[in-house]
């Protein structure tokens, strides 16, 4: 354990950092999975959507640093090329 009041505080601000980052990561593996489940269904409209939506929560943690900018646009191209590749 740190003896240092500094060390105690990034101690302490690193785990509310890493709160805040799986809840953000977790947020946006959800948005992934319902883009996911809209193309399995077939609709394209509610597809759409999702996709609109989960870009956003996406770009969101991109613009927060949790994800790497080439990450972001990796994941925001796979599922808008899922998306635009339904019948």
């Amino acid at each position: 354990m740190a003896n240092i009041k500094s060390a105690k505080k990034r101690i302490s601000v690193a785990r509310v950092n890493a709160e805040r980052n799986k809840a953000i990561r977790s947020g946006v593996k959800t948005a992934i999975k319902k883009v996911f489940a809209t193309i399995e269904s077939g609709d394209k409209e509610a597809a759409k959507a999702e996709l609109a939506n989960a870009t956003k929560v996406i770009e969101m943690a991109g613009s927060k640093g949790v994800y790497h900018k080439n990450n972001v646009a990796r994941k925001v191209a796979r599922i808008s090329k899922a998306v635009n590749e339904m019948a």
